[in-house]
């Protein structure tokens, strides 16, 4: 196609979907001259979005509106993006993302469901289209359009780039505290099904505590952070950050840590873009698509095991046999995931001491 002069991207999905978008917008920004990129996400997303690289205008729709709000909602936004770009792509595969990538570009492109009852229609409308493989790391399906664009790229997740503001902020912060090196332990997630139970994260924070390093426990203002920041135990060397950084000096922040130490979630994900060390936390998650990306291997993990090491990863699993189902919790509707309630501390923090040990020496 000719040089399109004005992109939307689309995304409806989660935070993590939004942050791992980098790539594919910084590619497309250098293969295109004067190119005008706009986001379409969720209003849930809106912070995340607000910091990624080379956007002109963020679009947003709620899923929390009332019907006949949605509805108006709705139609404000068909009217604001209605043929109003060159081109359109959805990272998206749900049919109110891929009619919205329909409506709003003059060319479209999409991820569609791999069900073809559910994809015939999607096929018809776009211009081109890709198999939304959840057998596959989200940001190389992420990278998938430039493939349809012919657009060269390496499967590098881009970090995002904070302000020397929120550098001068958190190094301030932590100069109050007395604290230089010191590790990021970030309890919580989006959802309560995939955080590890607080009778056994007791006992990993006391023993992290015993290394004497620093260890930060970060956080949001949300009512699940909250609820976990009233949990954690008075210990020498624990440091309670939650509710104290915007999202932006959570970035800075991530970048001057030694290393990760979390669950499944958004912050690992930043970690990850800035290579750094990282001992990540899964439960039910697909552990294909979603375990932390290696710029340095260009791979994610592959296989369910308890414990398995790459790059500079370290991932903790469950060994029974479901794992990983997928699934939001056992019930599939967000409740109690066995699977985090049988992870080990012990066997958590040897991998962080064994580590820590050789970063001493």
């Amino acid at each position: 196609m000719t040089n399109p002069k004005k992109i939307l991207i689309i995304i409806q999905r989660s935070n993590g979907d939004v942050f791992l978008s980098a790539s594919l917008i910084n590619r497309l920004s250098e293969y295109y001259n004067s190119l005008q990129i706009d986001l379409l996400v969720n209003d849930d997303t809106i912070e995340v979005a607000k910091l990624l690289p080379n956007i002109n205008h963020i679009h947003t729709f709620s899923y929390n509106k009332k019907k006949s709000n949605r509805l108006k909602q709705e139609r404000s936004l068909i009217s604001a993006i209605y043929k109003k770009y060159d081109l359109s792509i959805s990272l998206t595969a749900s049919d109110r993302s891929v009619f919205y990538a329909f409506l709003s570009g003059k060319k479209s492109i999409s991820a569609i469901d791999q069900d073809s009852q559910k994809a015939w229609w999607k096929k018809i409308i776009l211009n081109s289209y890709y198999y939304f493989d959840v057998s596959k790391h989200i940001l190389l399906n992420n990278l998938e359009p430039l493939n349809l664009l012919h657009i060269n790229h390496d499967n590098v997740h881009d970090p995002i780039f904070y302000s020397l503001k929120a550098t001068d902020s958190i190094k301030k912060k932590l100069a109050k505290k007395n604290i230089s090196n010191f590790l990021i332990f970030h309890p919580s997630a989006q959802y309560q099904y995939k955080i590890y139970p607080r009778f056994l994260r007791d006992q990993l924070l006391t023993k992290l505590n015993s290394l004497g390093l620093p260890i930060l426990i970060t956080g949001t203002k949300n009512k699940i952070d909250l609820a976990i920041s009233k949990e954690i135990p008075s210990l020498s060397n624990i440091y309670n950050l939650i509710g104290e950084t915007t999202l932006e000096e959570y970035f800075a922040l991530s970048d001057l840590a030694l290393a990760y130490v979390g669950m499944d979630t958004l912050n690992m994900h930043i970690a990850a873009s800035q290579n750094k060390r990282i001992f990540t936390i899964f439960g039910p998650t697909n552990l294909k698509m979603w375990s932390p990306w290696s710029n340095d291997l260009k791979a994610s993990a592959s296989l369910n095991k308890p414990i398995q090491n790459y790059g500079e990863i370290t991932i903790f699993q469950s060994n029974l046999p479901c794992v990983a189902c997928g699934n939001a919790g056992c019930n599939n509707l967000q409740g109690r995931s066995e699977c985090l309630h049988v992870i080990d501390p012990n066997k958590i923090f040897n991998e962080v001491k064994n580590w820590y040990l050789n970063v001493r020496l």
